[in-house]
């Protein structure tokens, strides 16, 4: 089942001044439709109360919510789908889990990663980089940069592909241009003096 990828992902972040419902807020208002609830300091327990904030603010506006790896929480709050993170995650046992309805993004940073994911046909995107060197998602990884994009139109790719990691305001046109689907943005928003006219701006270069 073919679905609905957004050309821009925000993700929100564990901020000191600034909740998840808040960044959620304030990124709707924006205009952005696809936001990925990323949090990486909770328990569980505090994580659920959270997520249904974010929820009902993304279905006041009618923005897809994806979970960041917390797939076992699916069916207790009302999100779209999850992205997972772990490249060596079983993503057979997760589709499984939970089932065709949901949206199921995967994690890359090779050719061969890439292709194995799309060979595999558990994902509906790939979330594939690091584009440049990122503070939000600290990693070894080689960086793509524009070429690692370009790369991709000598190989089969059919999967829908979001650029992440460390994109800027200034490289989103020739990203677009690569022929991806799409970016993924988190610190170049949230460090921003604006965020929401970062939001704005990035969402405009990418629609």
């Amino acid at each position: 089942m073919k679905k609905y990828v957004s050309r821009f992902h925000y993700l929100t972040q564990d901020l000191p001044g600034r909740s998840h419902a808040e960044q959620t807020q304030m990124a709707c208002q924006a205009g952005v439709n696809w936001i990925q609830y990323r949090c990486l300091s909770k328990t569980d327990e505090e994580m659920i109360p959270e997520i249904h904030q974010v929820a009902s603010i993304c279905d006041d506006w009618g923005a897809t919510l994806i979970l960041t790896n917390h797939y076992h929480l699916l069916d207790k709050v009302d999100a779209q789908g999850v992205h997972i993170e772990d490249m060596d995650a079983d993503l057979a046992v997760i589709r499984e889990i939970i089932t065709d309805e949901k949206t199921l993004g995967a994690s890359a940073t090779t050719i061969d990663n890439l292709l194995q994911l799309q060979k595999q046909g558990f994902a509906d995107y790939v979330g594939y980089g690091p584009f440049a060197h990122t503070e939000t998602k600290p990693n070894n990884y080689p960086l793509l940069g524009y070429n690692g994009y370009r790369e991709l139109e000598k190989y089969p790719v059919n999967i829908p592909i979001i650029a992440v990691g460390g994109i800027q305001l200034n490289g989103v046109e020739h990203l677009m241009q690569t022929g991806i689907t799409g970016i993924a943005v988190s610190g170049a928003v949230n460090n921003a003096t604006d965020p929401q006219a970062m939001l704005k701006a990035f969402y405009q270069k990418t629609h």
